[in-house]
């Protein structure tokens, strides 16, 4: 009966609080824990709590390094079956969800949830130290650690460590001599993404970063703002 109700579409069991319904018992049971706040499945490793037990055995899998499902095209692996799935819709190119404003495409739900959300100007997650919004929870979380110093990423080389998994790598570019960045006008190539790009700008001539006191314009966004503290009489 239970297995029925999937294939029916039938969802007789109903939450008394938001109305939501559900085809099976247990499900709704595991909702009410979200309006309960009630948390009963704890990790033995950090403490951590969640709603569902399957939720406790997923992130148990980030201590240990268990990434069982590997996409048979890449070999790259995940520690959820729902990412394995979102991941190979790469391969085939394949972008199911449309932004219905833009029209531009996406091969994951959340990319195109977020995509929303910069033309409604709406950022929902606010950083409770410096009050700066971000459209991302992630986003935030990223920029907490700024605030509390944490640098969890650290280079297996020197030691140094890192705010941000991004900048941990581009750091190891230094020590392999790897420049993986290529300028396709001079063949120049950079450590760095964002030092290719400011100097394509040398090639096309455009500087995109204006003074809005005399109009000069800069190829990059540090020079412009060294050049406005002439105008304020500001000192570094």
């Amino acid at each position: 009966m239970r297995h029925k109700c999937s294939h029916g579409g039938a969802h007789p069991y109903c939450c008394n609080v938001c109305s939501k319904t559900f085809a099976h018992k247990s499900s709704l049971i595991r909702h009410k824990r979200l309006h309960r706040g009630k948390h009963p499945y704890c990790c033995d490793v950090c403490s951590k709590t969640f709603t569902q037990k399957g939720n406790l055995i997923r992130h148990k899998r980030l201590h240990v390094g268990e990434r069982p499902y590997c996409c048979d095209v890449c070999s790259k692996t995940f520690t959820q079956k729902g990412n394995l799935i979102i991941h190979k819709c790469l391969h085939v190119g394949e972008r199911p969800y449309c932004c219905d404003v833009c029209s531009k495409t996406f091969a994951h739900k959340s990319s195109c949830i977020r995509h929303k959300c910069l033309h409604r100007g709406e950022r929902p997650y606010c950083c409770d130290v410096c009050s700066k919004t971000f459209t991302q929870e992630g986003n935030l979380i990223i920029h907490k650690r700024l605030h509390v110093g944490e640098r969890p990423y650290c280079c297996d080389v020197c030691s140094k460590t890192f705010a941000y998994k991004s900048s941990c790598i581009r750091h190891k570019c230094l020590h392999c001599g790897e420049r993986p960045y290529c300028c396709d006008v001079c063949i120049k190539t950079f450590t760095y993404k964002s030092n290719l790009i400011r100097h394509k700008l040398l090639h096309s001539g455009e500087r995109p970063y204006c003074c809005d006191v005399c109009n000069k314009t800069f190829t990059r966004k540090g020079t412009l703002i060294s050049h406005t503290r002439l105008h304020s009489g500001e000192h570094p």
